[in-house]
């Protein structure tokens, strides 16, 4: 399963398994060729032209190999391009190894040398793609601490980070943090549905002497209901202004429909209240 919000970062040079902006650079009956480069001229065939193209036009492609092992560009998207890590689903398993789904037409290949544990059709795994070096082909590999940093993380104490929800524990949910360290969600801070490979905004609890990270999904102490109050009001605009939650509501049923405490709940209720923004209502609560 994977996160669609985040638009694709894209490169103005030609890599092979990234999104870049290339130069056309002749017009064929097949298709467009594009400046890659120290990679030469890349083919963009027909398939993917949405409109009339000449020489000199800008276009953001996706560059991979074809089933022939040819380099060929795309205006499809993939689930995710070198460098990241994301949850694919396994799709087919033969005597290579396991086969994601990534979007694209062909496959992306996890080979059996790079699966953590054996993979299993009709799952999801959370990967890392990467770049062969021998092949130079694009694979993907659910061996992920190869890829996590090993040197003690550089943060401080509410430095907001980007978060992929990595596998569950005991604790609570492992998360890459910036996709370069591990940090550690504890199950009685969790206050919404989380899943592996779910992207998320988090915050650094603490960094511990060893240089580990706890983590948090709110910020901290004063900033936490300041942190919920925007989302709170997004949420009842979308809503038609009225939610039929109020102070008598369960824990769970407001965890479950706001992903937070009732603590929280009630905290910026209040604060909201104070600044004339809301009402209290029998059923619930209302926008001004």
């Amino acid at each position: 399963m994977t996160d669609s919000s985040e638009q694709p970062t894209s490169t103005s040079t030609a890599e092979v398994g990234k999104y870049c902006t290339l130069n056309i650079v002749a017009v064929t009956d097949n298709g467009v060729y594009l400046d890659g480069g120290s990679l030469g001229e890349i083919l963009l065939p027909n398939r993917y032209l949405k409109k009339d193209c000449q020489v000199g036009n800008k276009v953001e492609v996706f560059i991979y190999t074809d089933s022939a092992d040819r380099l060929v560009a795309t205006t499809e998207k993939s689930f995710g391009q070198v460098g990241e890590f994301v949850s694919l689903k396994v799709v087919q398993i033969n005597k290579m190894g396991a086969f994601l789904d990534w979007g694209l037409p062909k496959d992306l290949l996890v080979p059996y040398n790079q699966q953590h544990t054996a993979m299993e059709e009709g799952k999801y795994y959370l990967v890392r793609i990467y770049l062969d070096q021998h092949t130079d082909r694009v694979a993907a590999s659910s061996k992920l601490d190869k890829f996590i940093d090993v040197w003690p993380a550089q943060y401080q104490q509410g430095d907001k980070v980007k978060l992929i929800i990595g596998g569950k524990t005991d604790l609570g949910f492992k998360a890459i943090v910036n996709d370069l360290h591990w940090g550690l969600l504890y199950e009685n801070e969790i206050f919404q549905p989380l899943r592996i490979g779910k992207k998320v905004d988090g915050y650094i609890k603490q960094v511990r002497e060893d240089g580990r990270l706890d983590l948090l999904l709110t910020r901290g102490s004063k900033n936490k209901v300041n942190d919920f109050s925007d989302k709170l009001v997004e949420h009842l605009e979308k809503n038609n202004g009225f939610i039929p939650l109020h102070d008598k509501s369960s824990p769970e049923l407001i965890q479950r429909r706001l992903g937070v405490s009732k603590k929280t709940f009630k905290a910026t209720v209040g604060n909201l209240l104070k600044a004339g923004k809301l009402t209290i209502e029998k059923e619930g609560i209302r926008l001004k």
